[in-house]
């Protein structure tokens, strides 16, 4: 799923294409969701929030969009042979562009539209976003703290409530280079390694976003982009142990979280301890 980074560069694209200028084409394609209070209206902004989508129009309307795990938009010179491909797509969910340039919103996960007045409803219970206007280290530091004595400290960082923007991704790659063990109980944490932690997240993810490719390494080459998400089966950068991959979360509900047992404490609790192929690697036929 693209994480805070990814939209916020997304929002910027959208931003640079759209804002100040009137909509003149404006298709929505979900459900009944109705277009006539977005139509001739100009768009003073597109603002993410975690990893939500804001269009404001000038009507007083906003568009929210979140692309869960396969959405995006896409901007493409208008009137070109790209845009008309784009309109043609099945898996279009929205487009709004202008004289110079048509965005195109495909595989949406989810869209509203409601007033601006009315943004809370859907983006109110997010905590502070890790690369908005709004970031507070201190109030995140808190909500972590004050997690519940079962939350592990890996679905903290992912509870959006407890801050806005942060996937698996960046999850994975902060808690490797603090050196914490995902299931390790967010509130026995000490309040200097919660500071580090919360600190060491803004820091990646801030220097994340002017790259357009995810990268915690600072290599954008495809097998050195992170130090242990999407590495399991494969030696750790650091210690040379198997990086591994194991559930977090309830049963039905879980996610699967990267990590390395021999920098980050041991075995999760979810982990059986198997062997591990790199991801990726053909499973050999049983004979």
């Amino acid at each position: 799923m693209p994480e805070g980074d990814t939209v916020w560069r997304t929002a910027q694209r959208l931003h640079a294409a759209l804002s100040g200028q009137p909509a003149t084409l404006v298709d929505i394609r979900w459900g009944e969701l109705g277009e006539d209070p977005l139509r001739d209206a100009g768009i003073d902004e597109v603002v993410p929030r975690g990893k939500h989508l804001l269009h404001r129009f000038d009507s007083g309307w906003t568009l929210h969009t979140h692309l869960r795990m396969e959405g995006s938009w896409r901007v493409e010179a208008a009137g070109s042979e790209a845009a008309a491909r784009g309109l043609r797509r099945p898996d279009l969910r929205a487009a709004i562009g202008n004289a110079a340039w048509t965005t195109l919103g495909l595989r949406l996960g989810e869209l509203n539209l409601v007033r601006r007045s009315d943004e809370h409803l859907l983006v109110g219970h997010l905590g502070p976003d890790v690369l908005g206007t709004d970031w507070d280290p201190g109030l995140v530091a808190r909500h972590i703290v004050g997690s519940s004595t079962r939350t592990s400290i890996a679905a903290a960082l992912l509870d959006q409530r407890v801050l806005a923007g942060v996937g698996t991704f960046w999850a994975s790659e902060v808690l490797f280079a603090q050196r914490l063990h995902p299931w390790r109980e967010a509130a026995g944490l000490s309040p200097e390694q919660v500071d580090t932690l919360v600190a060491r997240v803004h820091e990646l993810m801030v220097r994340g976003r002017e790259h357009a490719i995810q990268s915690s390494t600072g290599i954008v080459r495809a097998d050195a982009r992170s130090w242990v998400h999407g590495r399991s089966g494969r030696p750790c950068r650091r210690c040379g142990q198997t990086v591994r991959v194991a559930p977090l979360g309830r049963r039905g509900a879980d996610r699967v979280f990267f990590y390395c047992p021999g920098c980050q404490g041991g075995l999760a609790p979810t982990d059986d301890g198997r062997p591990q192929a790199p991801l990726g690697a053909r499973r050999r036929a049983r004979p």
